[in-house]
């Protein structure tokens, strides 16, 4: 049983397998843990916890995507869509950044712009740079 609250995550009598642990309001998507062998010890237990932005989110960098690399409406994007799979170059990347921060009225430093390579991880740049965004 896994137990989630906004400072802190504990767990009690795993099992082997644990996932899909969410909280209202939450950034946290998933968690799971479970049991492998490993050339240390016998039995290792393995903790992983994944983020993940809002399909909302996901949805709009998306379409700001297909529109700055004038992709067709039917073309299939998933979260895991890397840009330079679709064809962007570095100028097209640096086009994708500034439309997002256009639509999201953020600001993306250049360090963290270079690290963008996929929908998934501009999405939870963006929510990131939202939720620490001062209130207007």
């Amino acid at each position: 049983m896994a137990s989630l609250s906004t400072t802190s995550l504990s767990f009690k009598a795993p099992s082997t397998r644990i996932s899909q642990v969410l909280r209202k309001g939450s950034s946290f998507q998933s968690v799971a843990f479970g049991r492998f062998a490993s050339s240390t010890s016998k039995t290792s237990l393995r903790l992983q916890i994944s983020c993940a932005a809002k399909a909302e989110t996901v949805q709009k960098v998306s379409d700001i995507v297909k529109e700055q690399l004038a992709l067709t409406a039917d073309t299939p994007l998933t979260a895991e869509s890397k840009f330079t799979a679709l064809g962007a170059d570095s100028l097209d990347t640096v086009e994708i950044v500034m439309a997002l921060e256009e639509k999201f009225n953020i600001s993306v430093e250049e360090s963290d712009a270079q690290n963008i390579t996929t929908i998934q991880e501009a999405a939870d740049l963006i929510e990131d740079l939202v939720q620490k965004k001062p209130a207007a």
